[in-house]
């Protein structure tokens, strides 16, 4: 794939947990474009088409506006203790479709939630 350095997006941040078994999901069915993993705030933010943020509305999780300061500059992440989970270069398109990432996530959740239910921890 080529570099986002140039491209406006918006990002789709979600705890990291979450996060994880989306991008398993995604992967399997679709791919995913580019994916930040912030360590300090385990956090994970999805790369998405610019304008998602103006319609994006999915309870425990934040979608905000990069605009042209994508969280790409010279392949590096722009935020301080983040590191490319799934890296641009490595991603199947520069930005993850936003209704297949609501889907993966509210998948994702409900997973999870059984998993607690059941006592059994899922591991990544």
């Amino acid at each position: 794939m080529a570099d986002t350095g140039d491209a406006a997006c918006d990002v789709v941040t979600v705890p990291a947990r979450q996060g994880l078994e989306a991008v398993d999901l995604l992967r399997l069915r679709h791919g995913v474009g580019p994916v930040l993993h912030d360590r300090e705030s385990d956090t994970l933010g999805f790369l998405v088409p610019p304008g998602t943020a103006a319609r994006w509305n999915l309870p425990g999780s934040a979608c905000t506006r990069a605009g042209a300061a994508a969280p790409v500059a010279g392949g590096r992440p722009w935020a301080r203790g983040s590191g490319w989970l799934v890296p641009p270069e490595g991603a199947v398109a520069r930005s993850t479709e936003p209704e297949r990432l609501r889907a993966a996530i509210h998948e994702a959740v409900n997973t999870l939630a059984v998993v607690d239910r059941c006592g059994g921890t899922a591991h990544h």
